[in-house]
């Protein structure tokens, strides 16, 4: 495919498309009825569904009876653990290797022109952006994803929430699982925003925002807090009446989705002229510019609280006014303490 048709490259070789990101339309006032209609396919194609498609193949075939996990047990947490660990080595590794290894479609619609590999740095372990963020994605990201689905399956096989059922709630239910992207977005965007604020940036978020330039292994190289903070989003459907499938939809939107933010392509090609978009861009630019998009534009808090870019010129004039703002407070609080 032509990227150029869809976006421009700079100088440096890297791409950046021509259309600006927008907030989800069913915000907009007044409404827009036909816009919305016209936007929900991407809300469930692909990512969305095949988010839920796994939640229902791991729920029949993956996890374990009712009474094997009302006891804590190595057995069958370990079991959960080894299967999410190999669907991630799988998912994430089929993107890692067609754009990263094979380079099978070059550097067409790749946001950063450059290589994680050929860009050694002490910031990373063994100065390798690959080989840390493997290793944090699975010495990490996994055992705390693991974690919080024991939690909550422990926590639904004892009684100790609410286990609402389908057949008698199903208007209910569907609306949660409607809801699900929203609630990941409302939780990651408050979560996010906390670890930007140091001291919390400093211990804990800067291994994240290590990779300026984000690849698959990247998507769960945190620290522990961040990781469980991040997948904590399931716990939601302790508090709110839910079931269990739809926690697990909930965790695996966080966990499989994540590599979707940090595939570092636009589009992925299919054919000559077919692709998948990535939805990628807005975290891109947070990853970028460190201080914007601390969600993706589904819930509009940025929008709300100024840190939204969408790629546009004046979303570049906007983000460096506020870091002028930032640096006119840092120097005049600076000047009160020397004074």
């Amino acid at each position: 495919m032509d990227d150029l048709k869809f976006g421009k490259r700079n100088k440096r070789g890297d791409w950046a498309p021509d259309a600006h990101l927008e907030i989800a339309p069913f915000w907009a006032l007044p409404p827009n009825p036909l816009k919305v209609l016209a936007w929900l396919p991407g809300y469930f194609l692909p990512w969305n569904l095949l988010f839920a498609a796994s939640a229902v193949v791991w729920w029949h075939w993956i996890i374990p009876d009712r009474m094997v996990m009302q006891t804590l047990a190595w057995g069958w947490v370990l079991w959960l653990f080894a299967v999410n660990a190999a669907a991630v080595f799988v998912f994430y590794g089929l993107f890692e290797l067609r754009l990263y290894v094979q380079r099978g479609q070059g550097t067409r619609f790749k946001y950063n022109a450059k290589w994680p590999s050929e860009q050694p740095s002490d910031a990373f372990w063994f100065r390798s952006q690959n080989l840390d963020n493997f290793l944090r994605c699975f010495g990490v990201g996994l055992p705390s994803w693991t974690a919080v689905q024991v939690g909550f399956l422990y926590a639904y096989a004892n009684g100790y929430v609410p286990w609402l059922s389908f057949a008698e709630n199903p208007v209910y239910l569907a609306l949660v699982a409607l809801l699900v992207p929203v609630i990941h977005e409302a939780h990651f965007f408050v979560i996010h925003r906390l670890i930007h604020i140091e001291p919390l940036y400093k211990w804990v978020h800067s291994v994240h925002h290590n990779s300026v330039n984000p690849s698959p292994w990247s998507s769960l190289s945190m620290h522990p807090v961040e990781a469980l903070a991040y997948f904590a989003v399931a716990l939601w459907h302790l508090v709110l009446p839910s079931n269990p499938l739809l926690a697990l939809y909930q965790l695996h939107y966080a966990g499989f989705g994540a590599v979707v933010g940090h595939i570092g392509f636009d589009k992925m090609e299919l054919g000559p002229e077919t692709a998948i978009d990535s939805h990628a861009y807005a975290h891109y630019l947070h990853h970028k510019h460190f201080d914007v998009n601390f969600g993706d534009g589904l819930v509009p808090l940025d929008k709300l609280f100024g840190s939204w870019h969408d790629g546009s010129p004046e979303g570049e004039r906007r983000m460096q006014a506020r870091y002028e703002k930032k640096k006119a407070r840092a120097n005049a609080a600076a000047i009160r303490k020397g004074a």
